[in-house]
């Protein structure tokens, strides 16, 4: 079978190991995955290409913090961004700053507290999906729940 119908996803994470996680899962949850190892590749694969949704880490090398956020949803703002993290402090007892929350100011559409389950990556891509739907079809996008 053919990817062309599939939607396509961009993962974007300095990590290969998570990348290709994502990837796998993904692939056989009959999506279309460009995998991006770095911010910089990241926003070179979304000048080339057309994408349904991108996955994008909230910290990586060579991008201050949320840089990646606000740089890759001004780049495409129509399309839909799960922002990820897996940041820890080491000092529990210090509050810890809202990542996720910030993220989702700068323009995520959802964000994902590393290490999520694949169910969680899955139903945060269908509910952007669904809401980003161009002709919004609700109905349709229901089933696919």
């Amino acid at each position: 079978m053919g990817t062309e119908g599939l939607r396509h996803i961009l993962v974007v994470d300095d990590d290969p190991m998570v990348c290709m996680a994502i990837e796998v899962y993904l692939q056989r949850n009959n999506f279309r995955v460009t995998i991006a190892e770095g911010g910089e590749a990241g926003l070179r694969a979304l000048e080339h290409q057309q994408f349904d949704l991108m996955i994008i880490d909230i910290f990586m090398p060579h991008m201050r913090g949320f840089e990646s956020i606000r740089l890759f949803h001004e780049r495409a703002p129509v399309i839909p961004l799960i922002a990820m993290s897996g940041y820890a402090l080491a000092n529990l007892n210090s509050p810890a700053p809202d990542f996720l929350r910030m993220a989702l100011e700068l323009g995520a559409a959802r964000c994902l507290r590393k290490p999520f389950t694949p169910h969680a990556l899955l139903a945060a891509i269908n509910d952007c999906l669904a809401e980003h739907r161009p002709d919004g079809d609700i109905a349709s996008a229901a089933r696919l729940g």
